[in-house]
């Protein structure tokens, strides 16, 4: 059976402290690109497999456009979300569906309530229901059927990894990340998703994250026009307050994270980060990537430390601040 990194293979990259005890830690692996793509840094195994999981959706939402879903802007920024599920990222991803149409009937992805707290209150005071169009999928999804819609392919089984468009996908996958998959299995959300070494999918990212939208080749333009529009409208990939929003607002990066801890982040001027956190957390990851960034020169440490402040980083005794999250000593 095939496997992530082992203890053995984990770093320290965050601690928990409470009142100068340290209680908690989370280990993993982390790597460092330059902007010319060069590992400058690594911690731990970064050649151990891991599942990206949301950290893949912007391969995933590269492929779906070449393939012709022709997004822009909000619409475009939403295909590479892992939304809060709120009333306006709703709004769009119907938008996505209905000109193509396509209704929320046509996403096989589960139905579920928003994560935004507020809007998820306000549904259940109206008696709503949980629904696809809300899944912090969704967004995906809806691109992925506008793909098919527009290659001509079977908007049915469209999930199914044997599926024209999966087969695609799993192609610019390889392209981008220069290995091939090493096993595929199926998210959250239903959609098949890639193992990849913690290095390939740092490769991946880099070659979206530095891409230009005026490149003479058009897999670089998509991705070029893709970090563009997530960068114009940070709200769209997360939500309000919310970590990946919060890094692309405050520091300019391109960030996405992903279950079990996985994170992927490109500074602007395309140095980059990808880690995984053994244990799944995901509350240092934003922190630890960004700690990364700014070791290599890429991020200024005072940005850095002015938005841990609006990370939820704070460890509370007695609704009092007693310690924090921090970047551990294996970084």
């Amino acid at each position: 059976m095939l496997e992530t990194l082992t203890v053995q293979d984990a770093v320290e990259l965050a601690v928990v402290e409470r009142s100068g005890f340290v209680e908690s830690r989370h280990a993993g692996a982390a790597v460092v690109l330059s902007p010319d793509g060069d590992v400058v840094a690594r911690h731990g195994n970064v050649d151990a497999l891991v599942l990206p999981r949301s950290s893949l959706k912007p391969l995933q939402a590269v492929a779906c456009i070449t393939a012709g879903a022709a997004l822009e802007g909000e619409q475009l920024a939403l295909s590479t979300a892992s939304h809060a599920g709120t009333d306006r990222h709703a709004s769009v991803v119907r938008d996505i569906l209905t000109e193509g149409g396509l209704t929320e009937d046509h996403l096989d992805c589960p139905p579920a309530w928003p994560t935004d707290s507020a809007t998820r209150d306000e549904m259940v005071r109206e008696h709503g229901q949980p629904a696809r169009l809300r899944m912090n999928c969704s967004g995906k999804h809806a691109a992925m059927l506008r793909a098919c819609v527009a290659t001509g392919w079977d908007t049915a089984g469209y999930l199914d990894p044997a599926h024209p468009l999966q087969v695609h996908i799993r192609d610019v996958i390889e392209r981008l990340a220069g290995e091939k998959v090493a096993h595929t299995a199926i998210d959250g959300c239903g959609a098949p998703v890639h193992a990849l070494t913690l290095t390939g999918l740092a490769r991946a990212i880099h070659r979206i994250g530095s891409a230009s939208d005026r490149s003479p080749f058009a897999l670089h333009r998509v991705a070029g026009s893709l970090v563009r529009a997530v960068r114009e409208h940070p709200w769209t990939i997360d939500g309000p307050g919310r970590p990946d929003t919060v890094a692309i607002e405050q520091l300019g990066v391109f960030a996405k994270g992903g279950a079990e801890g996985v994170m992927v982040m490109v500074a602007p001027n395309g140095t980059t980060v990808a880690l995984k956190m053994l244990d799944g957390g995901a509350r240092a990851s934003t922190i630890v990537a960004a700690t990364l960034l700014s070791r290599a020169g890429a991020l200024r440490q005072d940005a850095v430390d002015s938005v841990a402040g609006d990370l939820a980083l704070q460890v509370l005794g007695g609704g009092h601040p007693v310690g924090g999250v921090r970047p551990g000593s294996g970084i």
